[in-house]
This record gives structure tokens, sequence and C-alpha cells, in this order.
């Protein structure tokens, strides 16, 4: 069916012709609605013939509308035209993968970079349960910005049925997708794994086969396996091994040679087992320094990491070069460990110590949703022991089987948690309580008191003994550690209050404080190594994937141990045992929308904060901070209805404009900006935020101002009245820890809570405050009632999440909702909540986290 320039298929006009070949034309279109140009591929008519196989196309397109991915081609619509169905998707301007690679081999970083990309792509889109089938250069387009594009998903799944197998004169080894009857595998032959050659079921496995067939030929220039007919290149696929690329290139990194390999594996349990591992083992290769095949080292130059770290995956190293002279990472083998595990129940393991004599283990664990308490266990012993101290977490055991314990853990913000200090014994007995707000201790090594990390009018202190401050920050530091010679306590110096980036840092009795690393994505669990001579800790450049590394006092960084699961150290013995959990973290979004009676699950990726919720409970804005939002972070909007979410740009998202066409955000490697992105049709604009680092933002019933919540280097947070224009902001609240405000539905209060004091109500132009009766410190004001009168708070503390709602002229209080997840197991706590401005719709985030714990040996 050919489209002549002007014919209207829906909203979309054709422009023009842009290919064609055996499954269907394509065009470039245009869709006035939004402004934009798309691409529209046409069908056969002979699938709308076909109900079952127009259906399974209709579920795979809709799936593939879902795969919001920088890596996959973006599904915006399906439809049919005069009986053909059609698809329209993204407009892409550059070459497919075939047209780059023009007959020869990739150059390494290239192939490399390519290779990344397309695993990032692939993981992303199993993660959702679609599998492409028919992955080759024709079907992955490289743009002119370098960013590679999946082409097809889901449409190779369709004409793929599981338990058929072709015969060999319906296949072919030329570069274009041909059409073959319903029960035949589409595709070309050289990049199919085993299994479909066999027409056995094929699984995200097959997929991986592809790849590294696809790599195999960027890097070699020649295909992986190519016989002179159909018959006997799946016969190579089946039983043959291609030739080794080093033979003829020396450039070529002897890991890289490792991933084609493993992904080759004639058996899919032999190959990797997920398209993240694959993904962690590819960025490693992106290192600046990485060995090759010849003894040499590719080129590369040290760039600065904009305050993100590396992360490792198992049997493979990452170079962290950040210009300066903190983190070099050193080249190496990680050396094989052995785990054992000792925990086997459902739910969440929060701290954990090994005993003076390195052979049992002390640990807080919050099983199947009861309190957190402690327990003893031994590697080899499955059954773990209470020591009847329910709500403690272990901190710190001495030489002589005191342990330091944190009563009453709460969280205060996002991973900050504070408690009542304690000492007990581990023979048993009632603690004695030390200090009050108290987030991290350590013995010190002749036992004879405690280093302490705690807040003081907002501030955050690692203090020696009690009451001398060694280090002082505005932000938060957790993990504190003795060195083996007790001269020195090792820290994770978080930048940003309730996230748990950071970096490594030491500071000596005297209070001198040296950056070991630069920050990392996620850094949380330290200790000192056997020898004392390094720190080592868990870290991750995205999302919660963190893995086991070791820095020393002059910076020098290296991978200790990774898993393609995400780690959290919690000790090392003094004979080289090592004390660790897998995590499995998600954080989620739950809500009601209007008209509804049940809660929604709004989660997107693996790690969803809500942020803001529009004034009729429509539209959810929320950022993705983990593995699939990406190091940058990203922002999306999407309708409580449950559709799909859109991506709106990277950064924090902070607010949502009254009308609902615009979302602030702020960058997370520099927040001294905002940019006010369109959330339909529009260009972003982006305005200065001199010194400040901007962390929440209520627009104005007026839809031109701004309430903004930001704090200046090493100052604690205020509030600011700012106008979208531009122009400076100007401070309307002094300096306090956590201070927030909402604002009146009328424009003319401001209702402000803070940790540190009472709430209070100030005019928004300025003015004299007064006081709020019956908002107290620590309560978090959420927003007003519909009708001015009373005001919605929270506090973070204990399950379920409780919501007040304070009338603003009585201080009266009264309950509004209790929140709590119907599945407990794993819950580690509610918060960001979001009201809509009637009162009857909301959303809220859920932190869960399921944790095995585990003693390794052979760390080294």
């Amino acid at each position: 069916m050919s489209l002549t320039p002007g014919t209207k298929l829906g909203p979309y006009e054709i422009l023009g012709p842009i290919g064609a070949g055996g499954m269907g034309e394509v065009y470039r279109a245009r869709d006035e609605r939004l402004s934009r140009d798309v691409a529209i591929k046409v069908l056969p008519p002979s699938f709308a013939g076909e109900p079952e196989r127009l259906l399974r196309f209709e579920q795979e397109a809709r799936a593939a509308g879902q795969l919001n991915h920088p890596n996959i081609l973006i599904v915006y619509d399906i439809g049919t035209h005069q009986g053909a169905p059609y698809v329209v998707a993204e407009l892409l301007e550059g070459d497919t993968l075939r047209q780059k690679m023009a007959g020869t081999h990739l150059s390494a970083r290239k192939a490399i970079d390519y290779a990344g990309q397309l695993a990032q792509g692939l993981a992303a889109a199993h993660q959702k349960g679609i599998v492409h089938r028919d992955l080759k250069p024709e079907n992955l387009f490289v743009t002119h910005d370098g960013r590679l594009k999946i082409l097809d998903f889901g449409l190779a799944k369709l004409v793929i049925p599981g338990g058929s197998r072709p015969a060999a004169s319906q296949l072919t080894e030329a570069p274009t997708q041909v059409e073959t009857g319903a029960g035949v595998v589409m595709g070309t032959v050289g990049y199919m794994s085993p299994e479909q050659v066999r027409g056995q079921p094929a699984d995200h496995r097959s997929d991986i086969f592809s790849f590294g067939c696809i790599l195999y030929e960027m890097i070699s220039g020649r295909r992986a396996f190519q016989g002179d007919s159909s018959v006997e290149t799946m016969n190579a696929i089946l039983k043959e091994e291609p030739p080794e690329v080093s033979q003829t290139r020396s450039d070529i990194p002897a890991g890289l040679e490792r991933v084609v390999q493993h992904c080759l594996e004639k058996s899919p349990d032999e190959r990797f087992q997920s398209a993240r591992d694959l993904a962690f083992q590819i960025e490693a290769l992106s290192s600046p320094s990485v060995t090759t095949t010849g003894g040499s080292k590719l080129a590369a130059t040290p760039r600065a990491w904009k305050t993100r770290p590396v992360v490792a995956a198992a049997g493979l190293l990452l170079a962290l070069a950040a210009g300066v002279a903190v983190g070099r990472l050193t080249l190496g083998t990680p050396a094989p460990v052995d785990y054992s595990q000792l925990t086997f129940r459902q739910g969440t393991i929060s701290s954990g110590r090994f005993t003076p004599d390195g052979e049992s283990v002390v640990y807080g664990a919050a099983w199947e949703g009861n309190p957190t308490e402690l327990f003893t266990a031994r590697p080899g012993a499955p059954e773990s022991r209470t020591l009847g101290l329910p709500t403690a977490d272990v901190l710190s055991v001495s030489g002589s089987g005191e342990m330091a314990i944190l009563l009453e853990a709460r969280y205060t913000l996002g991973f900050q948690r504070a408690g009542t200090l304690a000492r007990a014994s581990l023979a048993g007995g009632v603690p004695r309580q030390v200090l009050d707000d108290v987030q991290d201790a350590d013995w010190a090594k002749d036992g004879s008191g405690l280093a302490v990390v705690r807040a003081v009018e907002g501030r955050y202190r690692i203090e020696y003994p009690i009451g001398k401050v060694l280090y002082e920050t505005s932000t938060w530091v957790s993990s504190s550690r003795f060195s083996r010679d007790g001269r020195r306590i090792g820290f994770i110096d978080h930048p940003l209050g309730g996230d748990n980036r950071g970096r490594i840092a030491v500071v000596d009795l005297d209070g001198k404080m040296k950056a070991l690393t630069e920050p990392f994505n996620s850094a949380e669990g330290l200790a000192w190594s056997p020898d004392g001579s390094e720190i080592w800790f868990t870290a991750g450049k995205t999302g919660n994937l963190l893995s086991l590394y070791a820095v020393d006092l002059a910076g020098r960084l290296r991978m200790v141990a990774g898993m393609p699961v995400s780690l959290s150290l919690y000790d090392v013995a003094a004979n080289g045992r090592v004390l660790v959990a897998r995590n499995n973290w998600r954080r989620g979004i739950l809500g009601l929308a209007p008209g509804e009676t049940v809660e929604r699950d709004l989660s997107w990726l693996d790690w969803s904060r809500p942020s803001d919720l529009s004034g009729d409970g429509h539209e959810l804005l929320f950022e993705e901070q983990g593995q699939g939002g990406g190091p940058a972070y990203s922002v999306y909007l999407r309708k409580t209805d449950g559709t799909p979410a859109v991506k709106l740009g990277e950064g924090y998202s902070l607010g949502l404009s009254p009308d609902g066409r615009w979302a602030a955000t702020t960058p997370v490697d520099n927040a001294d900006r905002m940019t006010f992105v369109p959330t339909g049709a529009g260009e972003a604009k982006t305005v200065s935020l001199p010194g400040l680092s901007a962390s929440a933002a209520n627009w104005h019933p007026d839809g031109r101002r701004l309430l903004l919540q930001a704090a200046e280097a090493n100052h604690l947070p205020r509030l600011f009245v700012m106008d979208q224009g531009g122009g400076a902001p100007k401070p309307i609240t002094e300096e306090a820890p956590a201070v927030h405000g909402a604002i009146s539905p009328d424009g003319k209060w401001i209702a402000v809570g803070s940790l540190s004091g009472p709430g209070r109500i100030i005019p928004f132009e300025g003015g004299e405050a007064r006081p709020l009766p019956g908002v107290n410190a620590g309560d978090f004001i959420l927003r007003y009632s519909d009708d001015g009168r009373a005001v919605f708070v929270t506090r973070r503390a204990g399950l379920p999440a409780r919501i007040e709602r304070v009338d603003v002229a009585t201080g009266q209080r009264s309950l509004w909702k209790e929140l709590m997840p119907i599945d407990r197991a794993g819950l580690v706590d509610l918060g960001y909540f979001q009201i809509s401005a009637d009162g009857r719709s909301y959303v809220y985030s859920y932190r869960r986290n399921v944790s095995t714990l585990y003693v390794g040996t052979g760390v080294r």
C-alpha cells in the first residue's frame, strides 16, 4: 500500500516515504496536535485478515509503547488505515548499525559504546517481560548524536511462534526482513540462537545470543556464523565456535572477547542470565584504562564523573577517573569469594556485626513485617537466636563483647535514621541508654568510649569523645568506623540530605578530614580491611546496585568483589571474613485516584519517588532515582488512572504548576539552576539559582511565583520566594533543619514547619509571623485544605503512617487517614505524601527491601 503526501491516517498527515521492506512501508508524517514529525510504519493488510495475529500485534505494540527508554524506539500510537495496521513512532535521523559498519569492523571504543547502549535497552525491555527475538544490525539504529536505538520491539515476538521449526527455504541470509506465513520463524539466520534454530521456545537469553553475534561482527567485521547456505549457517550456530577475534585484532580488550564468548554459549543456561548483568560487564570495559589482548592499553582520557561513581561487575574492574588525585582505580582480578548464607526468613536486615572472635554474628532484622529485633547466628547453622532486645539495631561490638545499639530507630529523611544510643551485653540484660538522636556509633579500639554521629541544631557531627566535634556538615554522614589502629575514623560523606549518594572519607582524632573518593551514586556500609591499610565499602554507579570496593589512604581504588546483585557491607573481621547482605531494594508509589475506592500501584521503574500531585488528583509528578532512572535520575508524569508514564527529562522533580503545564526540575550534579519543563508541547526554560541547591518547589495560585525550599553551600535550608520568569530568589525564613512550607488556597499565607520548632504562619508578601497552633516540631506540613481552614500534617515515625488534619485557628487535630500497604514483608518506611486539593485523592511512597545475610571468605 503506497500513500501519497497529504494522506491522513487518523490525526497524522503523510509527508513522504522513508523506505520499504517485507514488513511494510515507512513514512514521514506530521502530528499537528503536538507539532512534531513522526515515523509511521504501515503493515501489510494481511495482518487485518487474521484476528489472532492482529490482536497479538496490538498487544505487543502497546507493550513496546510502555518501553520508555533512551535506547529503544519510542512507540506513540497504533491504528488501522483501510484495513492495514500501522505503528506511529519517533522519527530518527541517522543510520542503521549495518550502514555504520559498512562491511568492516568498528573501533573498540565505538563497539563498546554501542554494545553498552544495546545491553541497557535490552535490560529495560526484558524487565518488562518483552523479548525482541529478531536482533540484528538492521534493527539497530544509530542517531546523528551517537544514540543507539532498538527498532521493532514486539513485532518479532508477534511473528515467531514458539514451537515451530522453519524449513531452510523459508529463511534468508539477506539483510532485509522477509515476511513468512503464520507458524514460521522470521528473521536472519546468522543472528538466531540455537534454540530458535531448533524451533524451541526462545526467552530473553535468546536475545543475549543475538547480542553476541552483533558484538562479534562489530569488532571483527565479519559474521560470527555464516555458511554458503541457510542450512550450513544453522549447522554452524548449533555446532561451531566462531574464530577468536584476538587472532586478527590486538587492540581488543581481553574482557570484550570473553563477553562475546559468554554470550555465544550454545546452552542458554551457560550464557549471561540477564541483560542487566551483561550491561554491567560492558560498563566495566568502558573504563579509562583497560588491558587489551595484545598487552597494550586502550588510549583513554580521564574524565570527570559529575559526582557519579563507577559500579563493578563480577570478574571485571572499573576505573574511576575524576581528574583529581582521589579515587584512582587500580587494575587486577578479584579473587573468588565463598559465601555462606546466614538468614532464610522474609524481611529486611538493617544492621550486622561480627562478635569479637569473628566466628558468630549479631544482626538486626524485621522479619515477616514485625518490628526490628536483634539476633545471633553462626555460619553453618540455619537457625538464628533472638537476644530479646526488640526495636534495636546493632551499631558496634567492643572487644569485650559489649554492644552499642540503637533503640527505636526511625527514618527521619530518606536513608537517614536516628534513635537512642544504648549499651548492652551480648550475654543479655537490660540496655543502658546513653544519648538521644544518634545516627551511628562505633567503639574505640580499647573499648573505652564511643564515637557517635548525631544531629545538633540541624548539623550532623562526628564526635569523639562525645561532645568533641571532629567533623561537621549541613547534610549528613553515615557508617562511621574506627581504623584498626584507632587513629582515624572512616565514614561516608553524603552531599544531599536523605539521599545515599556519597564519597568515602576519613577524619583523624585532631579533626583533619580527607576525601578518598569522588561521590558514588549510592554508597552504604563501610569497614576497615583486616590489615587496616584500606577502607572496604559498598557503592554503585547507578541506582542501588552496589558492589564491594576498597580504597587506601592515598585514594587508590580497587574492586574487591562484585555480583549482579546489590550488596551492603556490614563488617570485616580481623580473620578476613566479610559480613554482607544481599538486598532487593525498591521504592514504589501507591495512590487513590479520583472516583476510586481501592489504592492503585503507580510505580514505574525501580525507585519511584512522588514529588507532586495535581490539584484535581489526576496527574502525578515523580522521579526515578534507581537503576532504571539512570545516573542523572529521570522525571516522569503519569496519570493516576494507571496509564503509562511520560518521561519529561532528567534530574530531581520539584513540583507541578497549578495549570499542570509546567514541571519544575533541578539537575542532580549542578543544583544552582531550575528548569521548567513543559508537560505537553513547548520548550523548556531554565533559570539560575546562584549558590542555591533547591529541594522542593510549590507554586503560588497565581501560577507565576513559587515557594522554594533551598540551601546555600554548607548551610541549612530556608524558604525563598521566586518568580518563574527569573530573578534572584528572596529569602523569607531563617535557616532551620528540614524547614518547609505550604501555600494557602488564596495565596496569602504560608504554613511553615521544621524539625527544630513549632509551626508558624507567615504572609506570602512578607510580614510578621504568627503561631500555627497544633503543629509541633517534627510535624511535616503536606498542604492546606481546599477551604484554607486546616493543614494536613504527618510525622516520619512508625508504621502505619498517620496523616492528621489540624485546624489552623484552634490547633485541634483529627485523624484524616492511616496509610499502610497490604504487603508488609520487607517494608522499611512510608513517605513523600501528596494530597489533592479536595482531599479525596492522594499518593505516597513505600520503601521495601528483602534481605539475606551472608558471611564471605576468601576476600582479598
